[in-house]
């Protein structure tokens, strides 16, 4: 059900560009590079979406809006958005579980350490290889250990 609305939002705002422009701002120069439908996981479990990857930054935004509470305790309706610069990022590295090997997923590790997990992507070898290249040509100084295959028990 969520590819289909996923489908219908992209059609309806024009595609895929046009939804990325709507939701996230775009400084001048950014183009759109591939969009992938995909979970994040999240320390509440995981959230349905959509990963933007631009020439200049990883972009994710959850379908449908999540229930937060403010400190007050008002309840409030919001997409769950992270936005990643490329050139802040320290390693992208490709993971599976070594109990079920077909759960397959795709770490990004920030410069300052924080951590943020994909992982249900339709065509995962495909996104894995756009990522590489767009950090790649980003920074041609990274060696082979900026992406490493983790086993993850």
């Amino acid at each position: 059900m969520a590819p289909l609305a996923q489908g219908t939002k992209v059609l309806t705002e024009g595609g895929q560009d046009k939804v990325f422009q709507n939701t996230f701002e775009i400084p001048p120069g950014e183009k759109l590079l591939k969009a992938y439908a995909c979970y994040l996981s999240s320390s509440t479990g995981p959230v349905i979406g959509t990963l933007y990857l631009s020439n200049k930054r990883l972009a994710f935004c959850s379908d449908n809006p999540l229930c937060q509470y403010s400190p007050s305790g008002q309840q409030q309706w919001m997409y769950h958005k992270v936005v990643l610069l490329l050139d802040q990022l320290s390693t992208v590295s490709p993971y599976s579980n070594m109990l079920n090997p077909s759960e397959k997923y795709i770490l990004v590790v920030t410069r300052d350490g924080c951590e943020f997990s994909f992982m249900g992507f339709i065509s995962y070898d495909k996104a894995l290889k756009n990522k590489n290249e767009a950090l790649q040509h980003l920074q041609p100084h990274w060696d082979n250990d900026m992406v490493r295959n983790i086993p993850v028990q």
